[in-house]
């Protein structure tokens, strides 16, 4: 099986994870595009604390212009933050002046103080997911029809058009973020081009086996869904760099565990260690079919993590 031509990897810059200046975030979304990193990703959260952190789609409409072949992506947006007729106005902008760069990702959100500082409801669960589908629903008609019409029990619009069109046609490819097995992955099934979810190669894979039955329910084939995973990636030869990248991870995060505790949980969303350990790892997912992986650098804003990762595990895999 040759799937290496298949397999691609994306830099998920994780600003509420690791915080970063612009000029951090421009330097390695540009070594990305150098060293052959498909996408860069960038989440969608508008406070930390009091910590700065970027706004997800001003930041790439900046990178637009500084960056010429790497696709840019949201991991994921918000779909409470913004009316999905307005998303889907500014997506369909982003994809233009990007040259057809866009990846669209998208959730149901999840942070609640976050939206109660910012006034934005935060629902129960099963409200913010069909609140999600409808959402999904209404962006991709946007994308594709002149004129649209839509009255759900959540969003309407009415005669709305969106003009300019995305240049990718049909539309931008559109990626679920997310792996709750009784709503989530179902509107993943529906809608999705792409599943995202963080997780073990076990966990993975009962992922994709509630993933194929949801699809098998409304008659869709699921090998049309891209299979991708978000990992951080904690890689170096010297044990020390390790350990320091993270406890420095753990003290930027918002600690309500001892690092102990932490990191008995954090590690089930990552791989680490020296480049062979790493890449045993990577083949366990790619042996699943995850052909996509978005990658949270702990070193960050070094660069020395994704290049050594380039060199002794994407070349190897």
């Amino acid at each position: 099986m040759n799937m290496s031509d298949r397999i691609r990897f994306g830099l998920f810059l994780d600003l509420f994870l690791l915080p970063l200046k612009y000029i951090e975030f421009e330097a390695l979304a540009l070594e990305g595009e150098r060293l052959g990193y498909d996408s860069v990703w960038i989440c969608d959260h508008l406070m930390k604390r009091e910590a700065p952190i970027l706004e997800c789609w001003t930041t790439l409409s900046a990178l637009c212009s500084k960056t010429d072949k790497v696709r840019l992506g949201t991991l994921v947006a918000c779909n409470s933050f913004r009316n999905p007729a307005l998303l889907a106005k500014m997506a369909a902008t982003l994809d233009v002046i990007s040259k057809g760069r866009l990846e669209l990702g998208i959730g149901a959100g999840w942070n609640q103080d976050e939206h109660q500082a910012y006034g934005v409801p935060f629902p129960k669960i099963s409200v913010r997911v069909e609140q999600m589908r409808e959402g999904i629903e209404i962006i991709k008609r946007m994308w594709t029809e002149e004129k649209v019409n839509y009255r759900g029990r959540y969003f309407r619009v009415k005669d709305a058009s969106c003009e300019p069109k995305p240049l990718q046609e049909p539309h931008p490819p559109i990626t679920v973020g997310g792996g709750g097995e009784k709503l989530t992955l179902k509107v993943t099934a529906e809608h999705a081009n792409r599943s995202n979810w963080f997780g073990t190669p076990e966990q993975c894979k009962h992922k994709l086996n509630v993933l194929e039955k949801y699809c098998s329910q409304i008659g869709r084939d699921h090998e049309e869904i891209e299979k991708s995973v978000s990992l951080g990636v904690n890689i170096s030869y010297d044990e020390q760099e390790l350990t320091k990248n993270l406890k420095k991870c753990y003290a930027s995060g918002e600690p309500h565990l001892s690092f102990h505790d932490w990191l008995k949980e954090f590690r089930t969303k990552m791989i680490g260690g020296p480049p062979s350990k790493c890449l045993e790892k990577m083949r366990e997912y790619v042996d699943l079919g995850i052909t996509y992986f978005m990658l949270r650098f702990l070193d960050l804003p070094s660069e020395k993590g994704m290049k050594l990762f380039n060199e002794e595990v994407i070349q190897k895999i």
